[in-house]
């Protein structure tokens, strides 16, 4: 674990912080595990927000990721700076001219090829960080990673399942961060859940909404 000896100074930046209940809570932990609160209640709301403030708080996770030496985290951080661009894109399009987001459940062949892409690139990230060493829970850490990359995709195509991907990325986070000395990040993926299952229900019942004017199969995708 890196302290505030380390010379380098963004590293010692996110390593400071303050002392609570006997633990060490980093700033830049604190401050980016708040912005990624902000993005799940924005992606709540469907607001086009959700996607700057999300690249805010990967920049700060990647910064305390490094420094507690969870290096598949800040890789999980770099993957969403590119995610967020993709998806602040297609938002962009979807809500152009004041419209509302439209929300859908995913089809069969896009909830196979999501749960495919999920279940082979957490075994694929998996065996590369244990033949690397990179990280010390190379299991739980690759599903994360890969859970958050699946997530936020589908989070970009505007698809309810997203949600369902993050509820189950949280129940593995929880103990990983808790394990590492992240206090915060454990106590932040906790709300997450809360939020995530709030989630579901909103945008189901947006999308129940939307097909009762258009009638079923019409909804509108995000372009």
């Amino acid at each position: 674990m890196s302290g505030p000896e380390t010379g380098v100074w963004w590293l010692e930046w996110a390593y400071a912080g303050f002392t609570l209940f006997g633990e060490h809570v980093r700033w830049a932990d604190l401050l980016g595990n708040l912005a990624a609160l902000g993005t799940v209640a924005l992606a709540v709301r469907r607001s086009i927000w959700t996607w700057p403030v999300q690249l805010s708080g990967a920049v700060l996770l990647f910064a305390v990721s490094i420094d507690a030496h969870l290096l598949g985290n800040a890789l999980k951080q770099v993957m969403f700076v590119l995610l967020v661009c993709y998806g602040w894109y297609r938002w962009a399009r979807g809500t152009r001219g004041g419209a509302a987001l439209p929300v859908r459940p995913a089809t069969a062949r896009e909830r196979g090829l999501l749960a495919g892409a999920l279940v082979g690139g957490t075994v694929a990230v998996a065996l590369l960080f244990e033949a690397t060493g990179i990280s010390w829970a190379p299991w739980p850490d690759a599903f994360i990673f890969v859970g958050s990359a699946v997530a936020t995709f589908g989070q970009s195509r505007a698809l309810v399942d997203f949600w369902i991907v993050w509820i189950i990325v949280d129940l593995v986070g929880v103990p990983l961060a808790l394990m590492s000395g992240l206090w915060v990040s454990g106590l932040v993926y906790g709300v997450f859940f809360v939020l995530a299952v709030v989630g579901v229900r909103d945008w189901m019942r947006r999308y129940r909404t939307l097909t009762a004017v258009t009638g079923p199969g019409r909804e509108q995708v995000v372009a």
